[in-house]
């Protein structure tokens, strides 16, 4: 995965859990919908990583 797309995933995630963090004082069910986004923020971010590195590990050894 590039470092770009790293920083996305990172800086993406912690944004969402900063407004989940915020909205559990607000708004429950937002708070509720906004975990589950960043649990699949984060789920797809290891997804895209073991792709990479399964097409990396591919070119390798060719």
């Amino acid at each position: 995965m590039s470092k770009m797309l790293s920083l996305w995933f990172a800086v993406s995630s912690t944004v969402l859990m900063g407004a989940t963090a915020v909205m559990i004082s607000h708004n429950g069910w937002i708070a509720i919908l906004l975990a589950l986004l960043t649990v699949c923020n984060v789920g797809f971010g290891f997804v895209v990583k073991a792709r990479s590195r399964r097409r990396n590990e591919g070119q390798a050894v060719k």
